[in-house]
């Protein structure tokens, strides 16, 4: 089983890192491979609803985005990692996974996704909630922890001394790979659930 990690911080050795290394420890050990990527310090620009990948099958934009479809639609997990900028997600990791999920066309219904915020103090959990809503609008399972999954720190590597959050982040990784495990026997077992023809509401007609 495969887990995908995206680092949206700048910075490659940042207290984003620090939570995403503590995780990946902790997966190497449950027998997971993981593969961390990171996207904050790149050239990643928004989405401007073309409508081109709904033809093509692939974002217009011939970056990092079409890049990780692939191993997204390869993988059994999702981790998605940002450092806290007012109060939200950084903006290239934003623009990124508006444009990973829209244009990617494969079902991601039962992949587990989990999100994983780091700041100074405040903005966490605004944050955690704005990442774990592409999950959720995307028939993705949401890992959970023993608390939200965040942790503090200002300068490079102080999240190290988090000892509560480095808790959460292995328990974050050991609930993913067991969600992961029995997502996997229940596929095996039942198959996925049958899907309904989409219906769309328009509040204004």
């Amino acid at each position: 089983m495969k887990v995908l990690m995206i680092n949206g911080s700048p910075h490659a050795a940042g207290n984003t890192y620090t939570a995403l290394h503590e995780m990946e420890e902790t997966f190497a050990k449950e027998g997971i491979e993981t593969e961390l990527v990171q996207v904050g310090n790149k050239e990643i620009r928004g989405c401007i609803a073309c409508y081109s990948c709904a033809k093509n099958g692939k974002c217009v934009f011939d970056d990092m985005v079409n890049e990780l479809a692939p191993k997204f639609e390869e993988c059994d997990g999702l981790v998605i990692a940002s450092p806290v900028y007012y109060a939200s997600a950084n903006a290239t990791l934003i623009a990124l996974l508006d444009r990973l999920f829209y244009s990617t066309p494969f079902n991601k219904s039962m992949k587990v996704g989990a999100s994983v915020v780091a700041a100074r103090r405040g903005g966490l959990s605004a944050t955690f909630d704005e990442l774990n809503k592409y999950f959720t609008i995307s028939g993705m399972p949401v890992a959970s922890s023993q608390y939200w999954n965040s942790i503090h720190g200002r300068t490079p590597g102080e999240a190290a001394a988090d000892e509560e959050g480095l808790q959460t982040m292995r328990t974050l990784a050991k609930n993913m790979t067991f969600l992961m495990k029995s997502i996997a026997l229940g596929k095996e077992k039942y198959g996925l659930p049958e899907k309904e023809d989409p219906v769309r509401t328009n509040f204004i007609k």
